[in-house]
C-alpha cells in the first residue's frame, strides 16, 4: 500500500470551538511530510487524532489503509510517536526506560536497546535516571523510545525541542536515513520551519483548524518567491536606467534604513539573467558593486500564504 497516512473531512469541535476544520491529508510511503501551522491552528490535535488519542467530532483517519481506532491495539505495532514532550519515567534510568518499551512492544531482541541508544547516542547515559537527562537529551531518549520497534510510520510533534545544533542535525540526518533506506513514512510537526524546509519532501500549512495549503517540494521550489537584490554606489541613477528599461524597481524595504536600502527587481527576466541587468548598468556607467538573486526562506512563504487567505501572524 502507497498511502501510509490519511485524513477524511477531520474534524474536532471543542464545545462552539473548531479546533480542526474538515483536514484531508494523504501521506505516501517513504514521504517526510512536515506538518506546519502557528500555536493553535490544529496541529496537535490532529495528531492526536490521527494516534486515538481523542476522537474526531466528524471524519476519519487511516494509517496504512485501517481507520484508526482507539482500542484496535494491531495497528499500533507498526507506529513510532512522540506528542509534544517525550514523557518517560523519571525514576527510572535510560536503559530501564528503554528496556520497558522493548518489552511492551513485545521486542524478543534485547539487543535492541543497546541498538538505539548508540543510534541516538545516549550509552553515556544509560544508567542516569531520566528525571536528570537535559531537554535535550530527554527529547533524545523520547525518539529512541518512537523507534525501537523499527517502526513504518513516525508521527513526530517538534521531535528537536531542546536539541543543540549538532543534535538537531543528528535527528535531521536520522529521519532523513529511515525515510530513504527504510521507507518510514515520517510525519512531522514544527515550528523551526528551517530545519523542516531541509528535510520535507512535501509540507501542509493548516491555519485555524482549515489547511490552507499541501505542496510538494519541487512545485514549492516553483512557489518562492525570486528577487534580484542590486545595489550601487548611485542607487537613484541605477533606478532611473532600469526603469527607462522596463524594470520594475521597488526600494521599499521598510525594515532597513534609507541609506542601506538595495534595490530589488522581482521579474523574471532579470533573475534567470541577471547578467544582462548588470552589462545594461556597466554601459550606462553604474557599475553594481552588488547583484545577487534571494530567494524566499521556508518561513516567508509559510507567513505569506497566511496572510494571503487573511489570518492574523503574530
Amino acid at each position: 500500500m502507497n498511502e501510509m497516512i490519511n485524513t477524511n473531512n477531520l474534524t474536532k469541535l471543542y464545545g462552539k470551538t473548531l479546533a480542526v476544520d474538515n483536514v484531508n491529508l494523504s501521506v505516501k510511503k517513504g514521504e517526510i511530510f512536515g506538518f506546519l501551522g502557528l500555536n493553535g491552528a490544529g496541529k496537535t490535535t490532529t495528531i492526536r487524532m490521527l494516534l486515538g488519542m481523542i476522537a474526531p467530532t466528524t471524519g476519519q483517519c487511516y494509517l496504512q489503509g485501517d481507520k484508526v481506532i482507539a482500542g484496535k491495539i494491531s495497528m499500533w505495532k507498526d507506529v513510532g510517536y512522540i506528542v509534544e514532550t517525550p514523557y518517560s519515567y523519571p525514576e527510572l534510568t535510560v536503559r530501564e526506560n528503554l528496556e520497558i518499551i522493548r518489552r511492551l512492544r513485545g521486542i524478543g531482541d534485547k539487543k535492541c536497546v543497546d541498538w538505539i541508544m548508540s543510534k541516538l547516542k545516549l550509552g553515556g547515559y544509560a544508567d542516569k535516571k531520566a528525571k536528570h537527562l537535559s531537554l535535550g537529551n530527554a527529547q533524545r531518549l523520547g525518539i529512541a523510545k518512537a523507534i525501537i520497534h523499527k517502526p513504518k510510520i513516525l508521527i513526530l510533534d517538534e521531535p528537536t525541542n531542546g536539541l543543540d545544533p549538532e543534535g538537531i542535525v543528528e535527528v535531521r540526518e536520522l529521519l532523513q536515513e529511515l525515510a530513504k533506506n527504510s521507507g518510514v513514512t515520517i510525519l512531522i510537526s514544527s515550528h523551526k520551519l528551517d530545519e523542516i524546509s531541509r528535510i520535507a519532501t512535501n509540507i501542509a500549512i493548516i491555519h485555524e483548524g482549515k489547511l490552507i495549503k499541501e505542496i510538494d517540494r519541487a512545485r514549492l521550489e516553483n512557489q518562492l518567491k525570486k528577487t534580484l537584490i542590486l545595489d550601487g554606489k548611485d542607487r537613484s541613477g541605477m533606478a532611473t536606467i532600469l526603469s527607462k528599461s522596463g524594470y520594475i524597481v521597488d526600494t521599499s524595504d521598510e525594515h532597513l534604513p534609507q541609506e542601506l536600502r538595495a534595490l530589488q527587481i522581482q521579474s523574471k527576466g532579470a533573475i534567470v539573467h541577471p547578467e544582462k541587468v548588470a552589462t545594461l548598468l556597466v554601459n550606462a556607467g553604474y557599475p553594481p558593486t552588488l547583484l545577487k538573486v534571494e530567494k524566499e526562506d521556508l518561513e516567508t512563504y509559510f507567513l505569506r500564504m497566511i496572510e494571503e487567505v487573511g489570518g492574523a501572524t503574530k
